[in-house]
C-alpha cells in the first residue's frame, strides 16, 4: 500500500529537477509560440482580400460615354446603377469603392442625368486628381529609363541588320 501514494520526501532531488525541467520546457514552449505569432503578423504574411463595393467604374468605361446616348446605351456600356432615386427617374448614380490588400483606398462616385431619355449630363466622369501623376519622375524611373534608351542606342548603333532579331555577321 505505501507505494500507491506518492509520499514527498525533503531529500528527494531527482523530483525537484524534473518538475523544474518541465516548467522551463513548457514555458520555452510558450516564448518559442509567442515569437512565431508575432513574426507572422509582423512581416505582413497574413493576407487581406481586397475589398471592392458598388460598381466597377473603369475610365475606359467613362471615356466612351457621349452626351445624347439612350438609356439603354448607357446601361450596357455601364451596367446597371447601384442608386436610382423612384422620385427623380432622370438621375442615376454609380458608386465604385476598392481598398487593397496594403490599406489603399480608392472610391469613385458618377452621376448621370437624364432628359427625355437622353444624357444631357455626366457629373464626377474626370478623375478628380488626374494631374497628380504628372509630377516629375524619381530618380530609380529615371535611371530605368536611361538604361533602357543606352541599351537600344547600342543595339542600333552596331550598324547590323536587326529587323527580325537575329544579327547577320558582315563577311
Amino acid at each position: 500500500m505505501l507505494g500507491y501514494y506518492r509520499i514527498h520526501i525533503p531529500g528527494n532531488k531527482a523530483g525537484a529537477r524534473r518538475r523544474n525541467y518541465l516548467r522551463l520546457k513548457r514555458f520555452m514552449r510558450s516564448i518559442l509560440i509567442s515569437i512565431l505569432v508575432l513574426g507572422l503578423a509582423g512581416c505582413g504574411i497574413i493576407y487581406k482580400l481586397p475589398t471592392r463595393q458598388g460598381n466597377v467604374i473603369e475610365q475606359k468605361q467613362l471615356d466612351q460615354l457621349q452626351l445624347g446616348m439612350t438609356r439603354d446605351q448607357v446601361k450596357f456600356l455601364m451596367g446597371t446603377p447601384i442608386a436610382t432615386d423612384p422620385f427623380r427617374a432622370e438621375r442615376w448614380d454609380y458608386f465604385g469603392y476598392y481598398k487593397s490588400p496594403r490599406g489603399q483606398v480608392s472610391s469613385r462616385n458618377v452621376t448621370l442625368y437624364f432628359d427625355d431619355n437622353k444624357l444631357t449630363k455626366m457629373d464626377g466622369v474626370q478623375i478628380a486628381n488626374a494631374d497628380k501623376n504628372i509630377g516629375t519622375p524619381d530618380s530609380d524611373t529615371l535611371a530605368k529609363q536611361v538604361k533602357k534608351d543606352e541599351l537600344d542606342n547600342s543595339r542600333h548603333a552596331g550598324g547590323k541588320d536587326t529587323d527580325t532579331g537575329v544579327a547577320i555577321p558582315t563577311p
